[in-house]
């Protein structure tokens, strides 16, 4: 009968004595039997795969997705591990698995990607925050205490806060803290002014306006301007509606190809 893995002689109750069972998985070649062995080699340690993806709850993500992530840790570290060296298993998977863990943390979990330097400030400076929670009642830690605390200056600790947001994103249909009529992020956003154009078109034609004639300035003004009907331009200027018609016409076209041709 083939001896399983044993679980005596270890500092943790999820870290089983396989030390036995990795010297026969090196002996063996390819084919059922190692994988078998190498089955119950994972399965034996997926206890303390379990308790190290315990250690991340809490963070955003579900906690079956980390135990799986944790357990893909595990199998890389057992078809790793070299009982040669004379390493206790133990010692090798734990950095395995965790950083398998804050892998799919960095890789996966980031709204916004960030670079990998202002992660490890943000996880500094979330943990210094933590601590210190601990110890200043009825008030958030500064950021020169959270500096003192994590060994950073003032500047990384800002970066670092600014992190800490960008971590998860804020849905734009999402309701803003203490609003009562669903007020949203949406609803803050600016939009286009369509008076831009019109900004731009006045300051297109302008210099075009100060050089034509005296009279015909003023006809435009008057229309354009002072918003006043052609009748009441004629009978101001004395002359014929349809001759203001016709200077209307004219400049505007006029205008309007000297405008064109500059900006072309």
């Amino acid at each position: 009968m083939r001896n399983r893995p044993s679980t005596r002689h270890h500092p943790h109750d999820d870290a089983p004595d396989t030390a036995q069972a990795f010297r026969r998985l090196a002996a063996l070649p390819p084919g059922p039997r190692r994988d078998t062995l190498r089955g119950e080699i994972v399965e034996a340690w997926l206890p303390m795969a379990d308790r190290l993806a315990g250690r991340f709850r809490n963070r955003g993500e579900n906690t079956e997705d980390l135990r799986q992530v944790a357990a893909l840790g595990l199998v890389k570290a057992v078809d790793r591990y070299d009982p040669d060296r004379g390493n206790a298993f133990e010692s090798y998977a734990v950095p395995t698995v965790t950083g398998e863990i804050k892998r799919h943390f960095r890789d996966h979990m980031w709204t916004l990607h960030v670079p990998r330097r202002v992660q490890e400030l943000r996880n500094r400076v979330r943990l210094a925050g933590q601590d210190l929670s601990r110890t200043v009642s009825g008030r958030r830690p500064t950021v020169a205490e959270i500096a003192e605390h994590a060994h950073l200056d003032e500047d990384e600790v800002r970066e670092g806060l600014e992190a800490l947001e960008s971590f998860t994103a804020l849905s734009l249909d999402a309701e803003l803290p203490g609003s009562e009529d669903g007020y949203s992020l949406s609803d803050t956003l600016g939009s286009a002014d369509p008076a831009l154009d019109t900004v731009v078109d006045r300051e297109a034609v302008k210099p075009r306006l100060a050089a034509l004639p005296e009279r015909e300035r003023a006809i435009l003004y008057m229309r354009f301007f002072d918003d006043m009907t052609q009748s009441r331009i004629a009978e101001q200027l004395g002359i014929s509606q349809m001759h203001v018609s016709r200077l209307i016409n004219r400049c505007c076209g006029r205008l309007r190809e000297q405008v064109l041709k500059d900006a072309a």
